[in-house]
């Protein structure tokens, strides 16, 4: 099972991490490239706005990729099952990491782009596949703590990317396209190691009916002794089902049964991508600055976030099958409310006193160890728990696509906010944090060691009403 989850990992959330953190170490070298190619090709200068423009394109088309593909990860987990998909998903970052490595020697920066949004593509579809694999070959009472590989992984992409972009690596200015090309070597791991690992086995039993490979599947993931017990709960699930098909993600949102599921799922990652996690990183090389740290230390200070992540993570991992997802979901808004509210007077006070830049830095940890704890872990997690098999791919569909649009949202739209608000503005993503929280503590159950019809059971009343 745990060498099941590092093969998924390895080529899914990992990119996605990995992806978003590179892009930041050649920022300088990619605008002298944007600039040198526009004068060898028009024989004259790249104007300041359209470099600008260019730049946003590359760095946001990423996003848009992302969308494009969660917007078909779960037709793919359907067609080609859970780990097919994630298989056939390599060839897109293999292609993509092609495409930017050549765009420099070639001379075409288009080439660039189209990469990045390959590699977006990549991304969406390993952050919907990975942890529907993962939760659906977890045994309940492992299901928690299996399923935080898929943010292990991210956030340990987050921080390979922070190490491989610095200055003495691959963050030159010579190495910049290599660097961008180097996701190809997380695909090329994960096809050499996935082929090892069988197939879910909620797919095999209930999407194909093949009760004897899904048997063999169980036997390779818990054991010859230990197997009956999972083939049990796989065959009851099964039977309730009662033959459904796998639905399309329209079809969620006319089906009462899963409406406050849906908007559960809706609502926490809107509300992971929409709560200033962002923000923090944006503010982060400023407070560092302004505590007296030297501007050529800053990159090696901001390891210390990404440590700060994988650490919270790990934790999550251990804490989620005892303290259980309801506790540290909301618990993690909460802290995140509070520590949005002390940055909010810290850097409003920061030059007042010599001590409030420390308070300030010591905020921007406590706040990535509150998300790493609550919402980054958690979020995957549930959506996983809160569907059945029928519903789960499609879940995932409306889930992702609801995610990366609010990721390309607070793309577009931080620069203005932090512009006209300054360092107010934390007091909006303090909103957003308490009435997520507060949605959350109305709504969710526990669902720690509980089955999937389980868990569709406690929903029941709120789907149908107290008389039902």
């Amino acid at each position: 099972l745990f060498l099941a989850v590092c093969a998924v990992g390895i080529g899914g959330t990992f990119q996605y991490g990995y992806n978003v953190s590179i892009i930041n170490a050649p920022t300088q070298h990619i605008h002298k490239f944007l600039n040198e190619t526009w004068t060898s090709r028009y024989h004259k200068e790249l104007n300041p706005d359209l470099l600008t423009f260019l730049w946003s394109v590359i760095a946001s088309i990423f996003s848009l990729g992302g969308l494009c593909g969660a917007l078909i990860g779960g037709s793919m987990a359907i067609w080609l099952g859970r780990s097919g998909a994630l298989l056939m998903n390599n060839f897109i970052a293999i292609l993509a990491s092609i495409l930017m490595g050549i765009s420099f020697p070639t001379g075409l920066f288009e080439l660039l782009i189209a990469g990045r949004f390959l590699i977006g593509i990549n991304s969406g579809i390993g952050i919907c596949v990975q942890p529907l694999y993962i939760g659906e070959i977890a045994p309940k009472h492992l299901r928690g703590g299996l399923a935080m590989g898929t943010s292990i992984f991210l956030t340990g992409g987050i921080l390979t990317g922070q190490i491989i972009g610095l200055r003495e690596l691959l963050g030159g200015e010579k190495y910049w396209p290599l660097l961008l090309s180097s996701s190809c070597f997380p695909a090329f791991a994960q096809l050499l190691f996935l082929p090892w690992f069988p197939e879910s086995p909620r797919y095999l039993l209930i999407d194909r009916g093949d009760e004897l490979s899904c048997a063999k599947a169980l036997k390779r993931f818990h054991g010859s002794s230990e197997y009956q017990r999972e083939m049990e709960d796989i065959q009851q699930e099964c039977f309730a089902l009662d033959g459904e098909k796998p639905k399309k993600p329209w079809q969620l949102f006319t089906d009462r049964g899963v409406r406050w599921q849906l908007i559960t799922v809706i609502v926490m990652t809107m509300g992971q991508q929409l709560s200033g996690i962002n923000a923090i990183y944006f503010y982060a090389t400023y407070i560092f600055e302004e505590a007296g740290i030297l501007a050529e230390k800053i990159p090696y200070v901001t390891l210390g976030t990404g440590v700060c992540e994988c650490l919270t993570a790990l934790s999550c991992g251990l804490l989620i099958d005892y303290v259980g997802r309801r506790y540290l979901i909301i618990g993690g808004y909460l802290l995140m409310t509070l520590w949005c509210t002390v940055l909010t007077f810290s850097l409003t006070y920061q030059d007042v006193y010599s001590w409030v830049p420390y308070v300030s830095m010591t905020s921007i940890f406590a706040f990535i160890l509150s998300f790493g704890l609550g919402p980054g872990g958690i979020t995957n997690t549930l959506t996983a728990e809160l569907f059945v098999q029928s519903s789960r791919p499609a879940a995932y569909t409306i889930g992702g696509t609801a995610s990366w649009i609010s990721f390309f949202t607070i793309g577009m739209l931080f620069p203005f906010i932090v512009n006209g608000l300054k360092q107010y503005c934390f007091l909006v993503f303090l909103l957003e944090c308490f009435f997520v929280a507060a949605f959350l503590f109305l709504i969710i159950p526990e669902t720690k060691n509980k089955s999937f019809l389980e868990i569709k059971k406690e929903f029941h009343k709120l789907n149908f009403g107290r008389n039902a």
